[in-house]
C-alpha cells in the first residue's frame, strides 16, 4: 500500500480520491479505480499529473454507461476465446475486449483524454454449482490492447482482494469494534504497516498468519520483520 486518506464522516470516496492522488507520483502510471471514482474531475486530475486512468463505468454515470454498453453489443454477440481461471474453489471463465473510444469521446468531450473502451466478461461456477454472469465496463485514457487491458483488470481485483482478504481473515479487521475517536483510523494504519512489514520479510517462506505467530513468540524474528519493513520503505 502506497498511501491512505481518511474519508470524512460527512463525505465519501469521491472527495478522498483526489486528495490521495495529490500525494502520489503517478507519472506514466495507469491508475485503476472502481465506479465510485468514475468522475470527470478525477479523470482530469490523473491526466494532469501525468498518468492514465482506467475507470469502471456503472449506473452512477448512466449516459456514459449506456453508450459503452451499446458500443460493445456487436462484439459480445460473437464467439470469442476465453481464459479459464481457478480461484478458491471457483471456476471462472473470462473474456476481455477493447474498442477505440473515438465515437464515444465525441459525444462525451468532458472525459479528458478518453481513448479506449473495455469490457471484462466473467462466467463463474462455484463449488456448490451456483453460476453467475457479469459484465464490467471500463473507460481509459491509455491506448490499451486486449492483453494489457486484461492484465490491468486482473491486477486491480487481485490487489483489492488480496489486501482486504488478508486484513479481514488474518488480522480480523471486520471483527474490530473499536470506533471511538480516531482509534479505528489509527488501528487501520497500524494493520497496514504490520502487513507491509510481514510481507517485506522474506526469510521464512510461510503464510502471513504463521509469520505473525512466530513474531509474537520470538523477539529476534520480530526485530527481523521490523527491519525488513524499514528497509523496504527506504527503497
Amino acid at each position: 500500500m502506497l498511501g491512505q486518506v481518511k474519508t470524512d464522516a460527512k463525505s465519501n470516496e469521491i472527495t478522498a480520491i483526489p486528495a490521495l492522488l495529490s500525494l502520489l507520483d503517478i507519472n506514466n502510471c495507469l491508475i485503476s479505480i472502481d465506479a465510485m471514482g468514475c468522475q470527470t474531475a478525477i479523470a482530469a486530475q490523473i491526466i494532469e499529473q501525468g498518468g492514465d486512468y482506467l475507470l469502471a463505468v456503472k449506473g452512477n454515470q448512466e449516459r456514459l454507461s449506456n453508450a459503452v454498453r451499446e458500443a460493445f453489443k456487436p462484439v459480445l454477440a460473437e464467439q470469442h476465446i476465453a481464459s479459464i481461471e481457478q480461484n478458491r474453489g471457483r471456476v471462472e471463465v473470462r473474456q476481455y475486449h477493447v474498442l477505440p473510444a473515438e465515437e464515444v469521446a465525441r459525444h462525451f468531450p468532458e472525459w479528458k483524454g478518453l481513448r479506449t473502451l473495455g469490457v471484462a466478461v466473467g462466467y463463474q461456477q462455484k463449488s456448490k454449482g451456483e453460476v453467475s454472469l457479469e459484465h464490467r465496463y471500463y473507460i481509459s485514457s491509455a491506448l490499451l490492447e486486449r492483453a494489457t487491458f486484461a492484465n490491468a483488470v486482473r491486477s486491480h481485483w487481485g490487489i483489492e482482494n488480496q489486501l482486504h482478504w488478508v486484513l479481514d481473515v488474518t488480522m480480523k479487521e471486520d471483527a474490530c469494534s473499536i470506533y471511538r475517536g480516531d482509534a479505528a483510523e489509527i488501528l487501520a494504519t497500524a494493520r497496514h504497516m504490520a502487513l507491509n512489514m510481514l510481507r517485506a520479510e522474506e526469510g521464512k517462506r510461510v503464510s502471513i498468519r504463521r509469520k505473525q505467530k512466530i513474531a509474537a513468540m520470538n523477539s529476534d524474528y520480530l526485530e527481523q520483520v521490523i527491519l525488513s519493513g524499514i528497509r523496504a520503505a527506504n527503497k
